[in-house]
This record gives C-alpha cells, sequence and structure tokens, in this order.
C-alpha cells in the first residue's frame, strides 16, 4: 500500500513508509481490504529556531466503510534528532543529503510551534494545500510561560496526546500541559473541546481547565459540499501523578477496603457536573421519536449480541421485557452528558476530589451523534457497569475473594447512586425502570466489544445481563 499525493507529491521514497507506519498505529482502523490512502491536505508550522520542516498531512482511507479522515503531522529534518530513533518513520537520501521524517509528536520543534499556535506568541502557521487552514484559539490563562520538555503519553488507541513540562519568565515551574491531537477527523465541533472548555470556563474545578484548541477547514470528500471543519487539536491543564478511579477502586477491592465514600463522593461529582452542563448547553423535553429510537438502538444491540454470544438467545424475551418497561417510563429532559463513562475517566486530585475528563462520547459513535442531547442515566449506568467490572476481575480468584468482591462492588454502586441522588435532588431509585435498560444496553455493548476483543472477559457482561433481566421488580 502507498500514499497518494494529490496536489504535490510526497517523494517516491516517503509515501509507501508513511502508509507502512500508518497500518501499524493504534489510531489506525484496520480494515480487511488493501487500505487506499489519498492525501487530500496539508497545513504547516513555522520553526523559527531550528528550520526543521512542520506540515500535517490530511490522509483519507477510502478502504473502510465509512472512508476515515487521518491527521498526520510531519516533521523533516537535515540531522538525525538525538533519541528520535522511535519516532522515525523514513531516512531519506537525495542529492547526498539526508532528510529524516519522524511523526512529528514526538519532535519538539512541532511541539513547541503547536503549544505556540494555542497561546498566540511567535508560532504562525506556514503553507497550506488545497485550501487547508488551521487556527490557534487561547483560552482563560497565561500565555506567558515557556516549553522546557514534552513527550507523547503512551497507551493511547484514538488520538495522541503531548505532555509539556513548562516554566513561568522567573524560572519557577509552570502547571503542565496536555495537548491532544486528533487522529480521525470529522466535519463539526469535538465534543471533548467544547463541552471541556464550556465547563473551564465557567469555573468548574470538576474538569481540568483548558488552554487552548486548534480549529481547521480542509477538504473532505465525504461531505456534499466537499469541505468540512472542525477540531484538530485541544490543550488542557494536565495534573501529574495522579490516579485514575479504576486504579483507585481495583485496589479498595482487592485489599477489601470500604469504598463508600468515594462512591458517594464521584456520585455527587458527576451529579455536579451534570447540572453545570445543564446550565451551559440547550435541555429539551424527550420526543416520542426521539425515545423511539433510542430503544430502537438498545434492540439492535441485543440483536448483535446474540450474534456474537448465541447462548444469549436465550435471554432476548426477558431482555425485551426489561426494553418495554423503559418504553413505558417517564423519560427525563434530555441534556448534554459525558457520553463514555466510566472508573478510567475520573482523576483521584488529592486536595481537590473527583476530575472528570474526556466528554468526546463513546468512539465509535459518529461525531455528530456525540454531540446531541442524550439521558444523563446513560452516565450513571456506565459507572455502576465499570463498579462491576471491578469486582469481574476477581472471578477467577478463590470463592470468597470473588464473593468480597462482588459485596465491594454492591456497597460501592449503592454509594455511588446515593450520593447521586443526594446531589441532584433526581432520585434514581424512582428512575429504576430506565436505568436498568440503560445499564443492561451497556452490557449489551459489552458483550459485543469483549467477545470480538476480549473473550476471556465476556463472561463479566454476560453474567450482568442475566442478572439486570431477571432482577426482581416492584
Amino acid at each position: 500500500m502507498s500514499v497518494a499525493a494529490v496536489g504535490f507529491p510526497l517523494t517516491r521514497e516517503v509515501r509507501p513508509a508513511l502508509a507502512e507506519w500508518m497500518a501499524h498505529q493504534r489510531w489506525f482502523q484496520a480494515s480487511s481490504a488493501e487500505p487506499v490512502l489519498t492525501r487530500v491536505g496539508m497545513w504547516s508550522l513555522v520553526d523559527h529556531r531550528h528550520q526543521v520542516g512542520i506540515e500535517t498531512h490530511l490522509i483519507l482511507d477510502e478502504s473502510v466503510t465509512p472512508p476515515v479522515l487521518y491527521q498526520v503531522p510531519l516533521t523533516f529534518r537535515g540531522a538525525a534528532l538525538l533519541g528520535g530513533d522511535r519516532a522515525l518513520i523514513e531516512k531519506v537520501s537525495t542529492d547526498g543529503k539526508n532528510v529524516y521524517v519522524y511523526d512529528a509528536p514526538h519532535d519538539p520543534a512541532f511541539t513547541r510551534a503547536l503549544l505556540g499556535l494555542m497561546l498566540d506568541d511567535e508560532s504562525e502557521v506556514g503553507d497550506a494545500f488545497d485550501d487547508t487552514e488551521a487556527r490557534g484559539h487561547h483560552a482563560l490563562t497565561s500565555a506567558d510561560v515557556r516549553v522546557t520538555d514534552s513527550h507523547v503519553l503512551r497507551g493511547e488507541q484514538s488520538n495522541t496526546s503531548i505532555i509539556y513540562d513548562l516554566v513561568h519568565p522567573n524560572g519557577k515551574p509552570a502547571q503542565p500541559v496536555i495537548c491532544k491531537v486528533f487522529r480521525a477527523l470529522s466535519d463539526g465541533p469535538n465534543p471533548d473541546v467544547v463541552v471541556q472548555s464550556a465547563l473551564s470556563d465557567a469555573g468548574s474545578r470538576l474538569v481540568p481547565r483548558a488552554i487552548g484548541n486548534v480549529t481547521g477547514g480542509w477538504p473532505d470528500p465525504r461531505q456534499g459540499s466537499g469541505r468540512a471543519s472542525g477540531h484538530l487539536a485541544f490543550a488542557q491543564e494536565f495534573i501529574p501523578e495522579v490516579e485514575d478511579a479504576w486504579r483507585v477502586a481495583l485496589r479498595s477491592a482487592e485489599a477489601g477496603e470500604p469504598f463508600e465514600v468515594l462512591a458517594s463522593a464521584l456520585g455527587e461529582a458527576t451529579a455536579q457536573v451534570h447540572s453545570e452542563l445543564s446550565r451551559l448547553f440547550p435541555v429539551q423535553e424527550p420526543e416520542a421519536a426521539e425515545i423511539a429510537a433510542i430503544l430502537a438502538s438498545m434492540r439492535e444491540r441485543a440483536r448483535q449480541a446474540t450474534l456474537d454470544v448465541p447462548a444469549l438467545a436465550e435471554e432476548l424475551e426477558a431482555v425485551e421485557a426489561v426494553f418495554q418497561l423503559a418504553e413505558q417510563a417517564d423519560w427525563p429532559a434530555f441534556q448534554r452528558i459525558h457520553g463514555d463513562y466510566h472508573l478510567g475517566q475520573v482523576l483521584a486530585v488529592p486536595g481537590r476530589g473527583w476530575v472528570l475528563l474526556d466528554f468526546e462520547g463513546e468512539p465509535l459513535r459518529p461525531l455528530a451523534e456525540r454531540s446531541l442531547p442524550d439521558v444523563t442515566l446513560r452516565d450513571v449506568a456506565g459507572m455502576l457497569r465499570s463498579f462491576d467490572y471491578v469486582a469481574g476481575t476477581f472471578t477467577g480468584s478463590a470463592p470468597e475473594v470473588a464473593a468480597a468482591a462482588s459485596a465491594w462492588a454492591h456497597t460501592a454502586r449503592e454509594a455511588f447512586l446515593e450520593g447521586y441522588s443526594t446531589r441532584s435532588g433526581f432520585p434514581l431509585r424512582d428512575q429504576r425502570a430506565l436505568l436498568d435498560a440503560f445499564e443492561l444496553d451497556k452490557a449489551l455493548y459489552e458483550v459485543s466489544y469483549e467477545a470480538r476483543n476480549r473473550p476471556d472477559w465476556v463472561a463479566i457482561p454476560t453474567n450482568a445481563i442475566r442478572h439486570l433481566a431477571h432482577r426482581p421488580r416492584a
């Protein structure tokens, strides 16, 4: 496979190496077919310090359905980047001179220029191709800082995040920054940027402080107009040396330590964020068509789950009964929510409490859908499933250990629900029919995911489906 150049050529030596490198990145959505990659746009940054070439290429893969447009920042150097072997894509020799092509988030020339673009300092956008554009936007923070170091956060699957170490002009350390470079681009504003920036600008301490973002416009053959626009990157406060709630909860369950106080506080924090979002974004009463669409998606997930795990077919009647009860329930107003809420999306920050991250929504859902108002119970159900997963990690342990972990999860779930209800004034036990449906829907999604990716874990959501489908109801 190779990247076909449109408009002006990538060198012949670089194109196949770039395509091969892309195919092995975690953010690249693998296809069974041979990828058909075409560069449709490019924007660049100017490096005043080292005269490094900095180009961000927009590359469309038409071998998947629907096609995916990727953002691929590259740097071009005349000498090897010290310690940059892992980021090297290709070394090209032309006319007796070497050109080293790097994955740009690993190159300090790119990272400084990108942050500078958002902080509105001396950085500037250079040449562009085919009417591609990029603009930096400065949030509510001081731009008077200097980058001392940067590195890429490892383990991400859908984006690339850069961690910046900063200092003030007097040499004192400044709050570190994390900048997320979006890899798969879609038309429209990214909810992660929109929601977290709105909460941050409103003074919320329950999310990291927004620093800035980059928006752009680019050619996009997937759109009827042939063009798209949206977010390219997002920078926010980085909180170092803290654990996420998953690790905190897992350690608590393993040690048999009480988690009620922390779970209740997490419920309160979740309710507080929902309350803030209802003030910052439109709220709407549910319409019959919207409710029908949600229930249709739940039934489709049930159908898919039985294809992935045929043994679940015997539960379909009981599952349908849960959905019918939800259909008859009183639905709350729709509003902005987190959309992909679990223990891994929350940080435990000493002296500050729980801090919520990553409001991008479920990565597999279209971007436009992730920005629509939804039901807050979807977030509540996601967190309940996460507590269940903590207990599920002990399934293969000794019976007494597994039983203790199950009891731990039950207590944590109840404390979370109580904390949420107390803070919101919205008694979740009165919404049990709806909450059961949303939790069951999440477990059905998990069954399909685990069957395809982690078969050893499929028993966790499978057991949850059986429990939720047959749970006694008043």
